[in-house]
C-alpha cells in the first residue's frame, strides 16, 4: 500500500498529458531548463567576480587586501 507499481505511475502520467496537452508539457519543461541554466551561469558569474576581484588587488602591487564590505572580522575575548 506504501509504494505504487509502474502501472499506477502511467495512469497518473497519461491523466497529466491529458489534462495539460504535450506542447504545453514540452514548453514546461524548456522553461525549467533554461532557468536551471540561467542559474548555473549566475553562480559562475559572482564566483568568477569574486576571483577577479582578488586577481585584480594582488596585482596592484602587494598591497594588503580588504575584506569584502558585507563581512564583519570579530575576535572573541576571554574575561579575565
Amino acid at each position: 500500500m506504501g509504494s505504487f507499481s509502474i502501472w499506477h505511475w502511467l495512469i497518473v502520467l497519461l491523466i497529466v498529458v491529458m489534462v495539460f496537452g504535450t506542447k504545453k508539457l514540452k514548453n514546461m519543461g524548456s522553461d525549467l531548463g533554461g532557468a536551471v541554466k540561467g542559474f548555473k551561469d549566475g553562480m559562475k558569474d559572482g564566483s568568477a567576480t569574486a576571483e577577479e576581484k582578488a586577481a585584480a588587488n594582488a596585482q596592484v602591487g602587494n598591497a594588503p587586501v580588504t575584506a569584502d564590505k558585507s563581512t564583519i572580522d570579530v575576535e572573541a575575548k576571554t574575561k579575565s
